[in-house]
């Protein structure tokens, strides 16, 4: 009997790998990409901490590598991932982390000379969209966003409370986020927020309703290659999904086509958003990455992290339009055992 040919061998390299109560998409997104029908996948993880857990997954992950903190610049970032390069032949790799985007997508043209292939927003994608332009954005192309403004320290305060209004949620510029109802929570989560992720933070009108996502994928010519909306079921209390399930609802699609086409969109995105009970769409954040969730895209027939790997490729990727609605997940916690020499060997060498 004729045997089925192999399918070809592709190295992908992947950050994003902690997996706490703030989970990054790392992981989701390996889980994804093992199902993808296309390439036989060697997956190399790209890790910040030692003990981000991802790194330990070795079911999902086959070798993993440090690499230096964004704050060390593009030199330092190019110069790692040439000698990863050097031990693995890393074909694409896709980034997961806001504050990581920039760096990444800055070294694009350095990145494919060493044959590294991205699919990634434009920097002018990644500024658009940035929280402290969310209110100019929403304006320029008619988007319903909640009244914002920068905040460069805890004085300010009083007078934004007072021209926004109590509650009032409080942002890290790339990360973290707080409802605060009066002055002195604050100036205690400024406080936190501040010393955690830098100034400016950003202040942002509350919106009461119904907090919906949607994790999308733009072809960079204004299609919408896969949207899937997902209702948040259970939230942490760092405003986390912990549970969600896939929505049937042709507005919520029609707002992800309208965001890709308006901005041409290039890689996987996320809108959080509120629903209000008026059923207004008020565009909370968008994220310029797929979401820890987004493996659910996956689950319910709609693999974008597969898809974003073609792309990466340049090979063809057809709209997706079926899902199904009503497919739920459950996030959960669990002890991972590893050896002590394991974690060792990370922290010392940089690579396990």
């Amino acid at each position: 009997m004729p045997t089925t040919s192999a399918l070809p061998r592709l190295t992908v390299a992947v950050t994003g790998l902690n997996a706490t109560d703030s989970p990054g998409p790392g992981v989701a997104v390996i889980r994804a990409l093992r199902e993808s029908p296309d390439f036989d996948l060697r997956i190399i993880g790209l890790s910040y901490e030692a003990l981000e857990p991802g790194i330990y997954l070795r079911e999902l992950v086959d070798k993993t590598f440090q690499l230096p903190y964004p704050s060390a610049g593009t030199a330092a970032l190019l110069e790692r991932l040439a000698h990863i390069r050097q031990q693995e032949d890393v074909a694409v790799l896709i980034p997961n982390f806001d504050a990581e985007l920039y760096n990444f997508i800055k070294l694009g043209p350095q990145l494919r000379a060493l044959g590294i292939h991205t699919f990634l927003p434009t920097l002018a994608q990644l500024e658009a969209r940035d929280k402290l332009n969310l209110a100019a954005f929403g304006a320029a192309h008619g988007l319903s966003v909640p009244t914002s403004r920068p905040l460069h320290s805890a004085a300010e305060l009083l007078a934004t409370a007072e021209t926004l209004g109590w509650p009032l949620v409080l942002k890290g510029r790339y990360y973290d986020a707080a409802v605060v109802h009066s002055l002195a929570q604050a100036e205690q989560a400024f406080a936190r927020l501040a010393g955690q992720w830098g100034v400016p933070l950003i202040a942002q009108q509350f919106v009461a309703g119904q907090e919906i996502n949607i994790a999308g994928l733009g072809d960079g010519h204004g299609r919408t290659l896969s949207a899937v909306p997902m209702r948040k079921l259970t939230i942490t209390d760092r405003g986390k999904a912990w549970a969600g399930i896939t929505l049937a609802d042709e507005a919520l699609l029609a707002l992800a086509r309208r965001f890709a086409e308006a901005t041409s969109w290039r890689g996987g995105f996320e809108l959080e958003l509120m629903r209000t009970t008026s059923d207004e769409l008020v565009i909370l954040e968008i994220n310029p990455r797929f979401p820890a969730w987004i493996y659910l895209t996956a689950a319910a027939g709609q693999n974008q992290p597969a898809a974003l790997l073609r792309l990466a490729m340049s090979l063809p990727v057809m709209e997706m339009e079926d899902y199904a609605v009503g497919k739920m997940f459950v996030r959960y916690a669990w002890d991972l055992i590893t050896d002590h020499t394991e974690f060792q060997q990370v922290a010392a060498l940089g690579e396990l």
